[in-house]
């Protein structure tokens, strides 16, 4: 047997039990940037997964339990907020190679439908980058809610799509010499919200 047992490869709960405080979640909501991820990863020469995140953006929400067809989101990234832990690598990111910030500052999404099966959130929307807008559907799981310590309502949800770079003009790359890319084609995009009702 190798190093990594199968167990371990296997994801287990590691976090205290989620909390529900309160049994309809319905309602307005803003998101909470600095409890909140936007993020991506993509393979990295074909062996490796770079993981990056935006730290700039803002976002509201309509919940509605009842009927899930009447809610929205909407979301404003500033692309220039973009990192990777990697001063060089943020700087290629930036540029017409990638999201070429000066001409195109932000990424935006805006839903068109929600929909709610009794436990997952399928949101579709326009995903707006570099000026090209294409719709995604992003399947979210609901993932508690709580009354913390400063008399707010949250919510939380985590959600992951892929999508094609490409698609939205994100098309640098590089051939490698073994065979493959420098830069996978799919990116993996990663959403861990939180949200304090508003009304």
């Amino acid at each position: 047997m190798g190093i990594f047992s199968k167990k371990a490869a296997t994801t287990t709960e590691v976090f205290d039990a989620p909390t529900a405080a309160v049994a309809d979640i319905s309602g307005d909501y803003t998101l909470d940037a600095s409890h909140t991820r936007l993020g991506f990863s993509a393979r990295h020469a074909m062996v490796t997964t770079v993981r990056g995140s935006f730290t700039g953006f803002e976002g509201t929400a309509h919940v509605d339990t009842a009927n899930p067809g009447n809610s929205t989101v909407s979301v404003k990234i500033d692309a220039s907020t973009i990192t990777t832990g990697n001063a060089d690598r943020d700087g290629h990111l930036l540029s017409g190679d990638f999201f070429e910030t000066t001409a195109h500052p932000y990424i935006t999404f805006e839903s068109t439908a929600v929909a709610f099966d009794g436990e997952t959130w399928d949101v579709t929307g326009d995903l707006t980058i570099k000026g090209v807008t294409h719709s995604i559907t992003v399947p979210f799981e609901a993932t508690g809610s709580a009354q913390d310590p400063y008399g707010n309502t949250r919510v939380g949800f985590e959600g992951a799509a892929s999508l094609n770079r490409s698609d939205w003009g994100l098309t640098f790359n590089a051939a490698l010499e073994t065979g493959g890319v420098l830069v996978s084609e799919k990116i993996k995009l990663e959403f861990d919200i939180s949200a304090i009702k508003t009304a």
